[in-house]
């Protein structure tokens, strides 16, 4: 199995000095669908966002052999597809295909190369008859499901979604747990949601306080309640 991330001793510190993370130590094989999780403020999202370069610590990260920094910020944010938590965050067009097709654009494929990747992924999240449709008049579901094709559309090696079930109606979150579940790529997924956890992940890394604090078979993990309730992750 080849190895698409990996990181060193990676620490970060924020401008107002608050320490977001101190010697982490990750690395994740191709095909892998592993979950990170912990309570709020335990350095998940800054851990996701170093992953594609958006943050940089002092620390060396080599997302599918490429090390993060300046020079190759390119080529590894085709690789890697972030999915930030509010699909907000990721929709600003006046229609779905527009908001679907940024990317490829903006990596210069032609018009033809365009339609057919965001076709392609618009089938992946079973939204193919969305192209023409406002993403301001979705629901929270679909909204999250555009989001997800926004980066499939850049057949990225790896996809990394923050929070997917947030706000997320019961229906609507188990009908997100099986497209996730039938794509063929390497997921990294922060969440607060257990049972997402259990269904979608076969590995979970459990984050506090900027550190990892265990790293196992998700069964073996969701099953240590003591370990769960020092981290905030238990009643």
């Amino acid at each position: 199995m080849g190895k698409v991330i990996e990181i060193q001793n990676l620490s970060f510190t924020y401008p107002d000095g608050h320490k977001g993370l101190s010697g982490v130590d990750l690395v994740i094989g191709t095909g892998e669908n592993v979950a990170l999780i912990g309570p709020n403020g335990a350095g998940k999202s800054t851990l996701l966002l170093h992953l594609n370069g958006i943050l940089r610590g002092n620390s060396t990260v080599k997302i599918c052999g490429l090390a993060v920094e300046e020079k190759n910020l390119k080529a590894i944010r085709k690789k890697v597809g972030l999915v930030f938590q509010d699909p907000e965050d990721q929709l600003f067009s006046l229609n779905v295909f527009d908001d679907v097709a940024f990317g490829p654009i903006n990596l210069g494929l032609t018009e033809s190369d365009v339609k057919q990747h965001v076709t392609q992924a618009l089938q992946w999240v079973n939204m193919s008859s969305y192209e023409e449709r406002s993403p301001h008049h979705l629901s929270v579901g679909e909204k999250k499901r555009i989001a997800i094709a926004t980066v499939l559309s850049l057949d990225p090696e790896v996809l990394i979604i923050d929070e997917p079930t947030s706000n997320l109606d019961p229906r609507s979150k188990w009908s997100l747990v099986e497209l996730l579940n039938t794509l063929p790529i390497t997921k990294i997924i922060a969440t607060h949601d257990l049972e997402l956890v259990r269904a979608l992940c076969h590995r979970t890394v459990v984050m506090d306080e900027g550190k990892i604090a265990a790293d196992g078979k998700t069964e073996d993990i969701l099953t240590d309640i003591p370990l769960l309730r020092a981290h905030g992750l238990s009643k």
